[in-house]
């Protein structure tokens, strides 16, 4: 019970985060999630895969409440989600089989380093200028699977690299917010589909796993989320985001810091 009241915080954490600033989600997640798994006594070789795996599983639900409230609002721009989702798509599910041979060594590394740059490119503010326009069918595609592969990697919906990269090709920010949590959605299927299907010849996973998918935690964590991504949309249109985005970016560099020592 303990664990699932914890699940369920964590979700409406990560879903005020994703629908508040454009990203967050799985940024959240994939830390505590390691932290309550290893707390459970999980077995320690897949803790890290199954963080990564369940997170993306939990950002199908909050993606879809998230670009919902985005859309009402004329947020999404739908012609950009229709160019850049089968890059997405194919990077992701490649990625999401990479990180299932990967030790959890190997993607703690990974994470920990991925969670280090968006927090210090948050705190510094650090924006590409925006010089340029979206490329074509070929660049489009290419930029998806480079997106889609480092998301499923880290476990995340892939907006701290879809937000900038709209930015700096002419995109708003509000549009670039709202279409990066449409683009989320595909993502996390292909990234859900790539662990589960990665996962199921591993041994010794926990009986409420389906390959490196907790369901219990997938369960928690999504029903909480889909109510607190539309409300974190919202208040980004009242609040300052700004302001806000310093203090998420000190909050991610302490996980980090607190995962390189305590896990």
């Amino acid at each position: 019970m303990i664990f699932l009241l914890s699940y369920l915080a964590l979700g409406a954490c990560a879903g005020l985060m994703a629908g508040l600033l454009g990203v967050g989600g799985g940024l959240i997640i994939v830390p505590v999630l390691t932290f309550l798994f290893t707390a459970q006594g999980l077995p320690s070789p897949f803790i890290l895969h199954l963080a990564l795996g369940t997170s993306l599983a939990s950002i199908m639900f909050t993606s879809v409440s998230s670009l919902r409230a985005h859309h009402d609002k004329g947020a999404v721009n739908w012609q950009i989600f229709r160019r850049i989702t089968p890059g997405i798509v194919i990077g992701t599910f490649l990625g999401a089989c990479m990180a299932a041979h990967l030790s959890t060594r190997l993607l703690k590394g990974f994470f920990v380093a991925f969670l280090y740059y968006v927090a210090l490119k948050m705190l510094l503010d650090a924006k590409p200028k925006p010089a340029r326009q979206l490329p074509g069918k070929a660049g489009m595609l290419g930029i998806g699977g480079l997106i889609g592969g480092i998301s499923s990697l880290a476990g995340i919906g892939g907006g701290s690299m879809s937000v900038p990269f709209m930015v700096w090709c002419n995109v708003s920010m509000r549009n670039a917010i709202g279409t990066s949590a449409a683009i989320g959605f595909p993502l996390a299927l292909a990234g859900t589909v790539g662990y589960l299907i990665n996962g199921l010849p591993a041994t010794d996973l926990p009986s409420s796993s389906i390959g490196f998918i907790h369901i219990p935690a997938l369960f928690g964590i999504s029903l909480t989320s889909i109510l607190a991504a539309p409300l974190g949309a919202r208040l980004a249109h009242i609040l300052p985001v700004a302001s806000l985005s310093k203090t998420f970016a000190l909050l991610l560099l302490l996980m980090g810091t607190k995962m390189l020592t305590g896990f």
